[in-house]
């Protein structure tokens, strides 16, 4: 099933200067753009990423370097890349032992990503990995079956159709749209509790409280 308001996934780029103060504004970057493309679950593994692909900068090619971050999807990965100007630091995978420092932030990238790799051009080297996402496709969602059923359900609402077919093309319209759709669709819910004889608030409050839970659940469990 295709996704009704598919996430438009833009590529960004942030320009660095490698210094160990800079990893953790590029890790706040990673965070918040994750969260605006709906990878919550990858959050963790992403910031780890842009900290040992910086890390590897600093101390491979030298503190002070300027280097650029840029994030994209490769298909339903998510690829994070790297770029410094120094083509002779090449970094390679060693078998580091427990206690070494030495050859770690490769061997935590390749323990956590599909695959990785490093790309030379003139005067650039890129070095990039990538991320399992778990999207059904580049603008998919990953919310699960719940979502899966709101999916299911807006693009048969009548109250939303046509704002939905008019915003086909997705992007920030069609988030809006499907926004719209489902209010509509929690106003007739409300409408129905109150013709039943429900109480209207103490069921909201009653989601919110399962909503909240579950999400923290999740979140408790992603660590």
């Amino acid at each position: 099933m295709g996704c009704i308001a598919g996430l438009m996934r833009k590529p960004w780029e942030l320009s660095f200067v490698a210094q160990p103060e800079e990893v953790a504004a590029l890790r706040r970057a990673m965070r918040v753009h994750m969260g605006l493309w709906g990878l919550h679950d990858v959050v963790d593994d992403a910031q780890l990423c842009v900290s040992e692909l910086v890390a590897n900068v600093i101390t491979h090619v030298g503190a002070g370097t300027p280097a650029k971050l840029a994030v994209s999807m490769s298909g339903t990965r998510l690829r994070i890349e790297v770029h410094d100007p120094d083509t002779r630091a090449l970094p390679t995978l060693v078998a580091a032992d427990a206690g070494s420092e030495a050859g770690r932030g490769m061997a935590l990238i390749d323990a956590i990503a599909i695959q990785w790799g490093v790309q030379l051009t003139p005067g650039m080297k890129v070095t990039w990995c990538e991320l399992a996402t778990g999207l059904p496709s580049d603008q998919g969602h990953c919310g699960g079956a719940r979502v899966n059923r709101v999916e299911a359900v807006l693009s048969e609402y009548p109250a939303g159709r046509s704002r939905l077919v008019q915003s086909a093309s997705g992007g920030v319209l069609g988030v809006v749209a499907a926004e719209h759709a489902v209010v509509d669709l929690i106003a007739d819910l409300l409408h129905w509790l109150r013709a039943h004889g429900c109480d209207a608030d103490t069921a909201l409050d009653r989601a919110q409280t399962h909503f909240e839970a579950e999400i923290s659940e999740a979140e408790g469990s992603a660590k």
